[in-house]
């Protein structure tokens, strides 16, 4: 099945809830930048799309319901095309909030990640553990920071301007029919509405806040800064064997 719902929005619009949310409603599963996580190899069909090279869209998303968040909101225009029944859910927010959250979070994720080869295979081992696959190259840095923010996310109000102008891209490019603008504050009531689906008995999700990513930023820092790296490949390829072990 191709995937109905197409995720425009960028990341820290509420797409890890709004994930959980369309799940919830039947459009699942919801492909989402955690599916990266659990499938590096992904990475590979993500990256020809942002040299402009043929994509299988069809191999990449077939099993998926929806989108939501990056990788897949970079190329909402190449899946609206491939996809012409699918529906576009825009999720938004404030910007100056979106900002805040944006380089608490997944931004100083990446930073501290990308810091040294200790920290990227400690993220790794952390993906593995967590989505079942390990985690390699820096395809947030190469799509988001660089290729999104031109290098320059840090420069809030330039940043600012990318959040604002591709929302107001996609508002102006989709037909209306076609385009709900989201806030997942806004609850069941207007995404059940656009999907043409009832309103489930259950408070709408509300995940990844920004407490708990910095939680995760913390371990990972301390986790690289105390362990030597010979360590931390040991015990990754330890994990890697025992996971294969209970796979057989």
């Amino acid at each position: 099945m191709p995937p109905k719902v197409i995720g425009a929005g960028f990341g820290r619009t509420g797409t890890t809830s709004l994930k959980a949310a369309l799940e919830a409603l039947g459009f699942d599963p919801c492909y989402h930048m955690m599916e990266v996580f659990a499938h590096p190899r992904d990475a590979k069909v993500w990256r020809a799309a942002m040299r402009g090279e043929p994509v299988n869209w069809d191999a990449l998303l077939g099993p998926y319901e929806a989108t939501v968040d990056w990788p897949g909101c970079t190329f909402y225009a190449e899946l609206m095309e491939r996809y012409p029944d699918a529906k576009v859910l825009l999720s938004v927010r404030d910007p100056e909030r979106w900002y805040r959250s944006t380089r608490q979070t997944i931004y100083e994720l990446s930073r501290v990640r990308s810091a040294s080869r200790r920290s990227r295979t400690v993220f790794g081992l952390m993906t593995l553990l967590a989505f079942g696959g390990f985690m390699r190259g820096d395809l947030d840095w190469d799509l988001i920071w660089d290729g999104t923010f031109d290098g320059r996310f840090e420069d809030e109000r330039y940043a600012i301007e990318v959040f604002e102008r591709h929302n107001e891209t996609v508002s102006r490019g989709v037909p209306p029919e076609r385009l709900l603008v989201y806030e997942v504050g806004q609850g069941w009531g207007p995404l059940c509405d656009f999907l043409g689906v009832p309103e489930p008995d259950e408070p709408f999700p509300r995940l990844n806040d920004t407490a708990g990513m910095r939680r995760g930023i913390m371990a990972l820092r301390a986790i690289s800064a105390a362990i030597p790296a010979a360590s931390v490949l040991a015990l990754a390829g330890g994990v890697y064997l025992a996971r294969r072990g209970l796979a057989r």
